[in-house]
Formats: C-alpha cells, structure tokens, sequence
C-alpha cells in the first residue's frame, strides 16, 4: 500500500529516500520542492470532513490513509445530534482521546469547523427577526466546537460562518466609496431603485416594519418661523431671536445650526412636539411626500438632532430624564462620533410620529365636552340632593306639582302630553348620560392618546436591523474569543498547545453580510475592538495585552469558492469583451485578497463557476485559486489550506480525487521526484497520475504490465521497478 503525506510508503519504494517517521523534519521534507513559486507543498495541505456523511472515528481513521498532513472537522448537525448531523457533543472522553492518538501516530493537524447550521451570530432567525435565544444558541453551538478543539486538535482555527443579516449590494458603502470599484456590483438592475431595509425594535429584536426605497412617506411640513414676521421667533427662554440661516431645504437654523420649530403663536417648540403647518388660503394642514433623496436628508439632520441632544446631555445641560423622553436615549453610550440615523430609521419615525399625531387628533375629538360632561355631573349632584329632600318633605297628593312643575321645565310647550316623572328620577336619567357619554369619551381618548405614547415609545426604540445585528455580531464574537483564550491559556498551562485557538470568520454568500471582504475585514476589526473593551472590563487586562490577545483569537477564514461567487453579480462592461470582464473580476478578487492578508488565520479552497457554491475541485472552475494562494503566500500566510471537496462525492469516484486534483492544479510532486535524476528523466508530478495522461501519445506511467507496451517498467510514483 501507499499512502500519500501520510509517512507511509510501500515496501518496493524503500531505500529511495531517507524517512524517518518520529522526526520532525518529515513535517516539510516534501514541501521544499516547489512549483511556479508559490509556496505550497503537500504538507500545507489538508481536506475537510462532514462528521455525519463520515460517520464514526474508524471512518476518520481511514481517511487519512489517501494522504494528507492535514484534516478538518465539519460538524453538519445543531442543536441533538443525529447520525447524518453530527455535533461536538456527539463525541466523548473516549472517541476525543481516540482521535488525539490517531493524530499523534499519524503527524496529522486537526482544524474544526463549527455547525454549518449556523450563518452569523447576530441571533437572526428565519423569519428575518433577531432574538437573544436564537443568538445565545449561535453561540453555545459554536462554543461546543472551541471546546471539541481543544480537547482534540489542541487548538487551531474554528471556522464559523458569517450571515449576520440580509442587504441590498447596490447601496453598500464599499460599492459607493470604492474609488476603483465602485459601482460593480448589483443582484439585478433595479436593485438600487427598489432596495428594502428592516428596522427592528431594540427591546424585542422584532422587524417593526420594511423600509422600501420606492415608496414615499407622507408627513406634515412642520411649521416655523414666516417671512411675513421677519423669520423672528421667541426662543425657549422667552428671548426673541432671528433665524440665523437656513438649511439646504429651507429648515431655518438658530446660531448654533439647529433646526428652529415654532408653535402658531411664534414660541419655539422642541422637535418632538413640532406642530404641522397651516395652509390659511387652502384652509387644511400641508402634507408632503419624501422620497428616499428626502429621507436621506431627514436622516442627517435627525443624526445632527441625536448628537445635540447627547452634547447637551454630556454638558449637564438636560437630565437623564430629559434624555429618556427624547428620541435619542439609546445613543447614550455612543461616542459623538458614532451616531449615525439611517434613512430607513427616518422612514419608520416620520411614519410613527404621522400616526401618533393621528392618535392624538382622534383622542382630542374624543375628549371633547369630557370637562362639560364632569361639570353637568356635579350640578346634577346637587340639584337631586335639592329634590329629594324636597321630595322627602311633600306629601304624596301634591307631589303631583313638583312632576308637573319639572316637565313644564324641560317641555316649554303642552303640546305632547310629558311622562309624567318626579325630578330625582328625571334628575337620575341626566346623570346616567352624562357617565356614559364620559365613559366612552374616557376609553376612546384615553386609549388613543395611549397609542400615540406607544408610537413615540417605539421611535425611541427603533434602530436599522443591519446596525443592530452588526453590534449584537461583534458581540458573539468577542465573547466566543474569550472562550478561546480560556481554552488556550488552559492548553498553554497543561504543555498540550499546538496553536492559539481561533474564531474564524468565513466569508460565506453574497447576500448575506460578512461576505465581501470590506465587510469581513469590519466584523473583525469591530469584533476585535468588542473583545479588547471586554478583556479592559471584565479581565482587567491592560490595553496592548488585550489589543494582542484579540488579534490572536480573531481572525479570518477565507475561502476562494465564495468569494468567486461574487462574480454572478459584477457588472461588466459593455463595451469590452468577456475575457477582459472576467480578468478585471480576477483583478478585484486579488486586490480583495491583498487587503485581508493581514486578517487570514486559515483558507478553504475550492472552486465554481461563481453562481454556486459547487465545490469542485480547484482548477475546475474559473477561480484564480493559484494567484489567491500566491498573494498570501508573499504576504507570509504560514497557516493551513484546506481543500473542501463536494462535487467529487457524486461526479468522480470520491472526495479525495479532489486533494488530488488539488495537488495537481498546484504542480505538487510525487514522492519519488527526488530520485528522477537516477534515470535521467524529469521528476513525476500529479499531471501524469489519474487524468494527466489523457491526450498523450505515450501510455501513462501509472500503468504496467499487460497494459503496457513501454520497457520502462515504473511504478505510478515514479520509482523505478526493481
């Protein structure tokens, strides 16, 4: 038997190279020789596993007899586990010890991927809303891998696929700003025209509703000072002030640019309790339609809003309690700097505060005649005590009188014989619907006005559910890596620590965020600067040692298949040919791959035509997988590359043809190249083993015997037969 990477050789090839399978120098031994510069050898290379589709340990095992330094974990189950979706758990103290001696014996690296059920940590579920549970159960999934890792691999990356939330592509800042690619990038024409964005409510994570950027909102024009009284106004102190300047859209400022609203009588309001222009010619209240331009506008000038009323708040100016019953409360532990209001934010609070002004119109025509009614009550009170002690102290023959003497009042006129009724009942009547006309006008006013409390409640609680999601992203994050570093730490103090344990990021779909490497990068970055502020509170720890710590434990998982699947949205040019699109798309993915160097703990190859994640072999789609691993390789990557085959399973004879093909794509050689000088030749490479021969004159050297016309009897590696 042979085993490729392995150590192992078969015995007609002993005797052709030195190999001693204990020493450490074999790590490499076959990874100095290498092809068009690149820096790969075999011992680089590893192949993934889904645990499930490989059911047990005896089936790990035998993986690794094809060849290979290197393997990764895939964990397809979540949550109980079953046998077509394994998890961590599913593992114990004896199959974990099983394989940490399989990988011992056999001078093989473990890596670990964590659920592929899991896409993203935000806590989105798949009605698009986000919740705490679903994010604490992302968590504790991938938490179950850093611990499997520890116990088996000793460290090492543990993949984890990003997807915190759906966005549109066209509107992206990195597809806006971009200064060499801006604009490449679209799922369909009229994406930028009919992008959606979700707003949730903070307090529950739930969509409150879609922002779409093809329909208008319609809201009051807000009223403030007039040119008819000389733009003047009196000011919250009373003082009288002119309008300093106004802005773009005509919103007059006060000197210190902010927006100045004013009730009818010219004393100026806060914007939260602004009141609607009237229209004396037209006699209504002037309405106006804001398109997304508009409500892009109405974002900066709420962000300019956010940030006075947070100054203010920082200066001593407002209390807390002044803050709260503001819109801007949940910005309070932002920096200045960091507010930011969405369009969509504006899109849901100019529709909320429409229907809170909406409910407040309703429970004021409902309150009316409340106080009248109140009024009438008491009078009625006093006027039955009057009566009944009248009636108390007449007779019952002359209380005819008093029954006659009431309905002449109440019926000027004799012309319809009156019901004949004492006062106190009459009296009662009166009272009985006035208490009903009070209840309703209570129920009604009271439960409108408590709608449009609720609408300003909500306002201050709305937040755009992608920068929602991206907090709640950094913050799983951060704390799975000091799930990490404990599990490290513990490996470093037990002398069992192969390498720092990793929570690696995975660009996955374009669809989802986290996939453009702009992103990715973010998420680390922001995820890294989460971990420090942890490590800084909870641990105590200084500044640089947490900054370094987080850089350890954070990193990137890149994987050129996915990536590669951002080409089924370039936009091409027109004028130019497809071979020339398509270098300039490979052009993109290179400079992508440059900028995340820095960030990439570890690297999934596979390849696709960029429309799905297919997963052939590389060198079997159009993913410039070389130049990719090249980059890297320049910019010093020293970690594993894992191959992750898929199609293979079902189009060849298994996955491993894919490791093969991989060696191939990369020139990588056989063992036995060592000894080509012996014959003269050149040394064998996986382009004459498998399909490398198709096309040939020659016969293959991996065949002998009866299908061999050839004298030069060789065995497939290389090796001369003896």
């Amino acid at each position: 038997m042979v085993v490729f990477g392995s150590g192992y050789y078969s015995p007609m090839e002993r005797g052709y190279g030195e190999h001693d399978h204990h020493s450490s120098a074999h790590d490499h031994a076959h990874d100095s020789v290498q092809t068009d510069n690149i820096g790969v050898g075999i011992g680089d290379m590893g192949m993934s596993l889904g645990l499930g589709p490989v059911p047990n340990v005896s089936a790990i095992a035998a993986k690794l007899r094809p060849g290979g330094k290197k393997l990764e974990f895939v964990f397809t189950g979540s949550g109980k586990g079953s046998g077509q979706g394994q998890t961590p758990e599913m593992y114990g103290l004896k199959q974990r010890q099983a394989l940490v001696e399989i990988a011992k014996v056999n001078q093989v690296d473990f890596t670990t991927h964590s659920t592929i059920g899991v896409y993203g940590l935000a806590g989105m579920d798949q009605q698009g809303n986000f919740s705490k549970q679903s994010k604490t159960h992302s968590i504790n999934e991938v938490k179950r891998a850093i611990e499997f890792a520890a116990d088996v691999a000793k460290g090492g990356p543990v993949v984890v696929h990003t997807g915190e939330f759906s966005r549109p592509i066209a509107d992206a800042l990195w597809n806006k700003e971009d200064k060499q690619w801006a604009g490449k990038f679209e799922i369909h024409p009229e994406e930028a025209e009919r992008a959606s964005y979700r707003v949730v409510d903070i307090r529950t994570g739930a969509t409150i509703q879609e922002a779409r950027k093809n329909k208008k909102v319609a809201r009051p024009v807000w009223n403030t000072p007039t040119e008819e009284e000389g733009f003047v106004y009196k000011d919250y102190d009373g003082t009288q002030h002119k309008v300093a300047r106004f802005d773009p859209d005509k919103i007059p400022l006060d000197e210190n640019g902010r927006p100045v609203y004013v009730d009818y009588f010219g004393e100026r309001v806060r914007p939260e309790v602004r009141v609607p222009k009237y229209d004396k010619k037209e006699q209504n209240f002037v309405v106006r339609q804001l398109d997304w331009t508009d409500l892009e506008k109405e974002a900066k000038r709420m962000t300019q809003r956010a940030q006075d009323t947070l100054r203010d708040f920082k200066d001593g100016k407002i209390t807390e309690q002044e803050l709260k019953k503001s819109y801007w409360y949940r910005f309070k532990e932002h920096k200045l700097s960091e507010i930011d209001v969405k369009p969509e934010e504006a899109y849901i609070i100019e529709t909320f505060e429409t229907n809170a002004a909406n409910a407040r119109g309703w429970s004021y025509q409902y309150g009316q005649g409340f106080d009248d009614s109140v009024d009438a009550i008491k009078k009625l009170r006093k006027a039955y005590e009057f009566y009944q002690k009248l009636e108390d102290a007449t007779s019952d023959d002359e209380k005819w009188r008093l029954k006659q003497e009431i309905n002449t009042l109440r019926l000027p006129t004799n012309l319809i014989p009156p019901e004949s009724k004492l006062p106190t009942q009459i009296i009662k009547e009166e009272i009985r619907n006035h208490e009903s006309r009070m209840k309703q006008a209570r129920e009604a006013s009271a439960s409108q006005w408590a709608q449009a409390e609720e609408a300003i409640e909500t306002i201050r609680h709305v937040q755009s559910a992608d920068a929602y999601a991206f907090r709640e992203a950094c913050d799983s994050y951060a704390r799975l890596a000091l799930t990490a570093m404990k599990q490290t730490d513990k490996l470093a103090q037990q002398g069992q620590l192969k390498k720092p344990l990793q929570v690696a990021m995975e660009n996955l779909f374009p669809e989802q965020y986290g996939s453009h490497p702009d992103e990715l990068v973010h998420l680390v970055q922001k995820s890294r600067e989460a971990m420090v502020d942890l490590l800084k509170r909870e641990n105590r720890i200084g500044d640089e040692e947490a900054r370094r710590r987080a850089e350890q434990h954070i990193t990137i998982t890149f994987d050129t298949g996915h990536i590669n699947m951002w080409r089924k949205y370039w936009k091409g040019d027109p004028n130019k040919s497809l071979a020339t699109n398509d270098k300039e798309f490979d052009s993109w993915m290179i400079e992508k791959v440059k900028n995340m160097a820095p960030f990439i703990g570890h690297v999934h190859i596979d390849d696709n035509y960029g429309y799905h994640d297919d997963h052939l072999a590389p060198g079997e789609g159009n993913t410039p997988i070389r130049e990719m691993i090249k980059v890297l390789k320049e910019r010093g990557y020293k970690g594993e590359i894992i191959i992750e085959p898929g199609a293979d399973y079902t189009t060849d004879a298994s996955g491993f043809n894919s490791v093969m093909k991989t060696w191939r794509h990369f020139g990588m050689p056989v063992y036995g190249r060592g000894m080509a000088g012996r014959g003269g030749g050149r040394g064998r490479s996986w382009e004459d083993v498998g399909y490398g021969w198709f096309g040939q004159n020659a016969p293959p050297y991996f065949t002998f015997g009866g299908y061999s016309p050839s004298e030069d009897w060789t065995l497939w590696s290389g090796v001369p037969l003896e």
